[in-house]
């Protein structure tokens, strides 16, 4: 269920963030351990856990796009949420070493930093690479679905804001003369992680629990469901879940009980084709029943159904 146009996209996607958080990493580092900073050498922490989460986003995309087989009738989706869980764990690692790094540096008060316009001048650069980029998975995100880009986009967009808050502590250490706020920028930097973490655990792992499509997409089920007002009399059983960009959905429909297998069969495919128009990668089943009757008069003209106008 995976367009060949939307599976090149997202695949894309994944290999531009592996390819510029290697570039930050790099960078970050050397200029870490040249300016002696904390809280840039925690920024390089952080990409290098942005790389490996990038290569992990990479994997998923490309494993998620295989169609159902022997061993997985329903596909190989979730494997997006796997993924972006495991992004999770790895951020929230990295933010609890960088916590215990900067509270050992305010410990001991031994904070040394050099070249201040150099470790500026990264941060910077970071700052604004990684908000292109995120920029273009959210939007590759958006426009297929995928959970693991989501992820993936989120956590570099923290790492925007995480980058510009150590640019602050440089150039605040730089003002003031007060190496000490290196490491007091660094525990700022952590926390900010350590949410951004809790958000993606929010986005990734719940779904592996089959918890329901959100609010707004089963309203949009249920507008579809009152728009066949005039060809059924109730719905029920309504139930959803989603794995990785596929939405599973199923319900049953009850029909007048004159209402012929074929017409019933055709219902479905209609009410099926307009949810899948409206809520794309849609997997939809459809039950259908009949009225259990009742009336006093029971015709081929449901007296239960709204009169037609």
């Amino acid at each position: 269920m995976v367009s060949a146009e939307h599976d090149a996209m997202k695949r894309g996607a994944a290999r531009l963030s592996v390819a510029s958080n290697a570039v930050l990493v790099a960078l970050k580092l050397a200029v870490g351990l040249v300016t002696g900073s904390v809280s840039v050498l925690s920024e390089a922490i952080h990409s290098g856990i942005d790389l490996v989460a990038a290569g992990i986003a990479w994997y998923s995309v490309r494993e998620s796009a295989k169609p159902a087989d022997e061993d997985h009738h329903y596909g190989h989706g979730k494997i997006e949420n796997v993924a972006g869980t495991i992004e999770a764990v790895l951020i929230f690692g990295a933010a609890f070493y960088i916590i215990w790094e900067a509270v050992q540096k305010l410990r001991t008060g031994v904070v040394e930093i050099e070249s201040l316009g150099l470790g500026a001048a990264v941060m910077a650069v970071s700052a604004v690479a990684n908000y292109l980029v995120s920029r273009h998975l959210l939007n590759v995100a958006a426009a297929t679905d995928s959970v693991a880009l989501e992820a993936d986009a989120m956590h570099l967009r923290t790492d925007v804001y995480t980058s510009a808050g150590v640019l602050g502590g440089l150039v605040a250490i730089k003002l003031t003369g007060v190496p000490i706020l290196d490491p007091i920028v660094a525990i700022v930097v952590a926390l900010m992680i350590v949410k951004a973490a809790w958000d993606l655990t929010k986005t990734a792992f719940f779904h592996i629990l089959d918890v329901k499509l959100p609010e707004e997409e089963e309203a949009v089920i249920r507008d579809v469901l009152e728009n066949y007002r005039e060809h059924l009399i109730e719905y029920h059983k309504l139930r959803t879940r989603k794995s990785g960009h596929i939405r599973y959905i199923d319900m049953h429909l009850v029909v007048p009980r004159q209402m012929t297998v074929e017409k019933g069969h055709a219902l479905s495919h209609e009410v099926t084709a307009e949810i899948e128009r409206r809520l794309p990668y849609s997997h939809i089943l459809v039950h259908i029943e009949p009225c259990v009757g009742g009336c006093d008069r029971c015709t081929v003209d449901c007296p239960k159904l709204p009169a037609k106008r």
